[in-house]
């Protein structure tokens, strides 16, 4: 029998910690071993049992989540998901705790209508179970199942496209997918690639409210133009496009030019936004045109829209394992034969910019 994934739930409120764990406990794969109400109970608590991982809130009472995520990454890594108010200073702190090593992000539950609950429910346990098979590292920080809900596909969203449609010429645009992992292997990725880079669209597993303090963070440290998508936004040379939380994004395309639709619509492969989304609209408006890149996270999402891009006549790249947090989506992508290349991180934009003009 498969061992259930310990884990230790550490918020000040009470209300908090009663809920999480009620909906933790409702997955048949997930243990709630133990609550704590601030970081100092947590050690103690760790002490005596180490949980397979732990969900943290940010701002708590005698030592803040922060400090506490430093402590634990810098001395004794456990695999963290970071649960905070979607408020415009609680994005930024948790934007810096994927900075110092957290696992996954998402925003605290919606504990009204029924479907909000039921897609928070799947969004906690499935970010708890990424983070329990992500390959952690110590970090030096320098000072300074129960009811499941339907697994959609991106037909709900988009239909396929004609396998053998031919596109006109257009300017190159890649469109890229991560998840677990996936916020530092896209700053690795942006830092390397030139200011007159192809149009890039980014679809990152990440809550509402959160993207845009990502985008942000990503324009002001890489060469790119990089914001956060709005409905009808072109995509052009050497800007990039990161699909808002909580919203698919689709590449469209007017005669020679590219822009992005973001839309509402359920969840597909339990994300919302969805790699399948963007790598299906893809493959249907810019084909051949198109460079599609699936770096690290949990499940398969991306791994069809991969295949379709290639199908398309587009090229296609998967990131490897030793280099991936959690060899999920790329591996899912490998085993469909989606990819022509299979990259380490470090050499995925090197690639790119050395076959730009061929």
């Amino acid at each position: 029998m498969k061992d259930k994934i310990r884990v230790l739930v550490v918020d000040d409120s009470a209300v908090v910690r009663q809920s999480l764990s009620s909906i933790l406990e409702s997955d048949p794969d997930i243990s709630v071993i133990g609550t704590a109400a601030d970081p100092i109970i947590a050690v103690k608590k760790i002490m005596k049992e180490i949980p397979d991982v732990i969900t943290l809130d940010i701002e708590m009472p005698r030592m803040d989540g922060l400090t506490f995520l430093r402590k634990i990454m810098s001395q004794h890594p456990i695999p963290v998901v970071v649960i905070s108010s979607l408020t415009t200073a609680g994005t930024e702190v948790a934007m810096k705790a994927l900075e110092y090593g957290a696992s996954e992000i998402i925003g605290k539950p919606a504990m009204n209508a029924a479907q909000f609950f039921n897609e928070s429910k799947i969004l906690l346990c499935d970010a708890v179970k990424a983070a329990s098979k992500a390959k952690l590292k110590r970090k030096t920080i320098a000072t300074s199942k129960s009811v499941v809900q339907p697994k959609y596909s991106a037909d709900v969203i988009i239909e396929k496209a004609s396998a053998y449609k031919r596109i006109i010429n257009t300017d190159k645009i890649i469109v890229l997918g991560a998840s677990t992992g996936g916020t530092e292997a896209i700053r690795h990725f942006l830092a390397q690639m030139p200011e007159k880079s192809p149009g890039i669209a980014i679809v990152q597993h990440m809550p509402e409210g959160f993207t845009k303090s990502f985008a942000n963070g990503l324009n002001n440290t890489c060469k790119l133009e990089v914001k956060e998508a709005e409905d009808g936004d072109r995509l052009y040379q050497g800007r990039v496009l990161i699909a808002p939380g909580n919203k698919h994004m689709l590449l469209k395309r007017v005669g020679k030019e590219y822009s992005v639709e973001v839309k509402e619509g359920p969840l597909v492969n339990r994300h919302r936004p969805a790699v399948d989304v963007l790598f299906r609209s893809a493959a249907r408006y810019a084909g051949r045109n198109t460079l599609g890149i699936l770096l690290t996270g949990m499940g398969n999402d991306g791994a069809k829209g991969l295949l379709e891009l290639k199908e398309n006549e587009a090229h296609t790249i998967a990131q490897d394992e030793q280099s991936s947090v959690v060899f999920g989506m790329p591996k899912e992508a490998i085993k469909l034969d989606a990819a022509d290349k299979i990259l380490p991180l470090n050499k995925i934009a090197p690639y790119i910019i050395s076959n730009l003009n061929k």
